[in-house]
C-alpha cells in the first residue's frame, strides 16, 4: 500500500475563489500566498473589477498563479458595475452572493475543458454553493472563514435553527464553551435580515448550511485567542480538517498597499512622515471599514469628540457618492481639520491600515471591530475602542472587551450617535491609562506571533493543510 509520502502530488492544482469583500478577500489572499509559497499552482476566480486585487499576489508569484476572470452575472437589484460590496454596502450581500451563485453552470464547464482541471476548492464561506459545485465535480471544498472559529459555531447553530432564534430576544449558546447569550439585534446581521421564502435569502441560507458539509475547514484565527472553540467545531463536524492558521495578515505579501487597488506610495510617505514624529502609542486610529459611512450627525459627534480629547488621531473617512456627500453622509464638519491641524490627519478614502498599525506612534484603533480590522490591530497590539455597527462586530467586540481585556465600547449600533464630551473622555482616558488594556493587547500580539512561527499552532497547521492539498488527485 502507498504512504502518504508516496501518494503525495508536489504541484497540485487548486481553485481559489475569494468573495468580494475587503475583509474576505484579504484573508484569502493572504493564504493564496502562503500556499503558493509551499509550492501549489493555484487559479483564483475574480470578476474583471476585482482583478486590480490580485497585482501583488501575481507579481510574487507569476508562474504559480494563475487569475480566472468571469464576467459578474447581473442582478436586477445590483447596479451596473457594481461587483464589490463596498460599493453597496452590507446590506447589499445577499445581492452579491446570488448573484455570483450563477457562475456555478460556467465553473462547471470550465472545470470540464481542462486537461489539468484543480483537484480541489477552496472558497469564501459566503459561496457556500460551491460545496454543490464540488460534490457534482467530485472533488473536495474546503471553507474558508475569513473570520473565526466562534462566529463559525454560531454561524452553525442559528442558521440551523432559524424560526426558533427569530423569536428569541437572547439567544443562548448553552452548547458552546462559556455558553455565551447574545441579544437578538447583535447577531450577524446576514442573520438579521433574512427573509424567509424570498428566492436570494434561501439561496444565502442554503449556501450558509452547505458549509456544513465541506470536506475542511479553514480559519483565520489562532489557537491562543480561542482554541476551545476550534476543538468544538473538530467534534461538530466529526474530522480534524479544520485549520487554524491565522492571523493571515501576518503571513500574507508586502502589507504596504493592502486592500487598494491602486497607487499609494505617495499616500504612505506622507502618513509614515507625519507618524514619524509623533511619540510612541499616542495615536489613536480611527477607521470604520470598506463599507460602513456615517452620517451627517455620527459625523459631527466623532469630529467632535477626537477634538475633545486632545489626543493625536488618524481618521480614515469613507467618501460617498455625489448624492450621500449632498445629505451630510462622510462629511467632514467645517472647519475640523483646520483647527484639528496639529493634532490629527484626516485621509480621505483609501489608507495603508496594516502599516499604520504597525506603526509605534499608534497605541488605540477606533473601530468597528470587522474581524479583518481585529486581526490587524492584534498584529499590531494596539488596543481596541469599539463602536460595533453590523455584520459580525457585535460578537468581535464582546471578544475583545469582556473576554480579552484588550478593549473598551465607545459605542454601540449602524444608527446610534455617541455623545461627544463622553466619547473625548474615554479616547483620553484609554489612550493615556498606563497598562492594562494597553499591555494585554501587546501580550496578544506575541502570542499571535508565536502562532506564525516556526512550530507554533497556525503554522503546524497550515503545514498540515498543504499536506492534505497534496495528498489530492495523486
Amino acid at each position: 500500500m502507498a504512504t502518504a509520502a508516496t501518494r503525495s502530488n508536489p504541484h497540485p492544482h487548486i481553485l481559489v475563489f475569494p468573495y468580494p469583500a475587503q475583509g474576505h478577500m484579504l484573508a484569502l489572499l493572504d493564504l493564496t500566498h502562503q500556499l503558493a509559497l509551499h509550492g501549489l499552482t493555484i487559479t483564483i476566480l475574480v470578476t474583471p473589477k476585482n482583478l486590480p486585487f490580485l497585482s501583488p499576489l501575481l507579481s510574487s508569484h507569476p508562474s504559480s498563479i494563475t487569475p480566472l476572470v468571469f464576467p459578474f452575472p447581473s442582478h436586477p437589484l445590483i447596479p451596473p458595475g457594481v461587483e464589490h460590496v463596498k460599493d453597496v454596502g452590507n446590506c447589499g450581500n445577499r445581492l452579491i452572493m446570488a448573484a455570483l451563485g450563477k457562475l456555478e453552470d460556467p465553473l462547471f464547464n470550465w472545470f470540464n475543458s481542462q486537461s489539468n482541471p484543480p483537484v480541489a476548492i477552496i472558497s469564501d464561506f459566503f459561496l457556500g454553493w460551491t460545496q454543490h459545485l464540488a460534490t457534482r465535480l467530485q472533488i473536495p471544498r474546503l471553507a474558508f472563514f475569513s473570520t473565526r472559529a466562534f462566529l463559525v459555531s454560531v454561524f452553525d447553530y442559528i442558521w440551523n435553527n432559524v424560526e426558533k432564534v427569530k423569536c428569541l430576544s437572547e439567544v443562548e449558546f448553552g452548547h458552546l464553551p462559556g455558553s455565551p447569550v447574545f441579544k437578538q439585534e447583535h447577531l450577524p446581521s446576514l442573520f438579521k435580515l433574512y427573509k424567509r421564502s424570498d428566492p436570494d435569502w434561501e439561496f444565502v441560507k442554503d449556501g450558509l448550511l452547505a458549509n456544513t458539509k465541506s470536506w475542511g475547514y479553514v480559519l483565520n484565527s489562532f489557537d491562543a485567542l480561542e482554541g476551545e472553540y476550534v476543538q468544538w467545531l473538530k467534534t461538530h463536524v466529526a474530522h480534524d480538517r479544520v485549520f487554524n492558521v491565522g492571523p493571515l495578515s501576518l503571513i500574507g505579501p508586502d502589507v504596504s498597499d493592502r486592500g487598494n487597488s491602486g497607487s499609494s506610495s505617495d499616500l504612505n510617505d506622507q502618513v509614515m512622515t507625519w507618524l514619524n514624529q509623533c511619540p510612541d502609542g499616542s495615536v489613536v486610529y480611527v477607521c470604520f471599514g470598506s463599507q460602513k459611512l456615517l452620517r451627517k450627525e455620527q459625523m459631527e459627534a466623532l469630529a467632535s469628540g477626537l477634538e475633545k480629547s486632545d489626543t493625536r488621531f488618524i481618521w480614515v473617512v469613507k467618501p460617498g457618492t455625489t448624492q450621500q456627500h449632498v445629505e451630510g453622509f462622510g462629511v467632514v464638519p467645517d472647519g475640523f481639520e483646520q483647527r484639528t491641524a496639529g493634532q490629527g490627519l484626516v485621509i480621505k478614502g483609501w489608507a495603508p491600515q496594516a502599516l499604520i498599525l504597525n506603526h509605534k506612534a499608534v497605541g488605540g484603533f477606533l473601530s468597528h471591530c470587522g474581524w479583518n480590522s481585529v486581526s490587524e490591530a492584534i498584529v499590531g497590539g494596539v488596543m481596541m475602542l469599539a463602536w460595533p455597527m453590523e455584520a459580525d462586530q457585535f460578537v468581535n467586540a464582546r471578544l475583545l472587551v469582556d473576554d480579552m481585556g484588550v478593549g473598551v465600547r465607545v459605542c454601540e449600533g449602524a444608527d446610534s450617535v455617541p455623545n461627544s464630551d463622553e466619547l473625548g473622555r474615554v479616547i483620553s482616558e484609554a489612550m493615556t491609562e498606563g497598562g492594562g488594556m494597553k499591555t494585554k493587547a501587546k501580550d496578544l500580539k506575541d502570542k499571535a506571533f508565536a502562532a506564525v512561527s516556526h512550530g507554533g499552532s497556525s503554522m503546524n497547521d497550515l503545514v498540515r493543510f498543504v499536506k492534505e492539498l497534496g495528498q489530492l488527485g495523486s
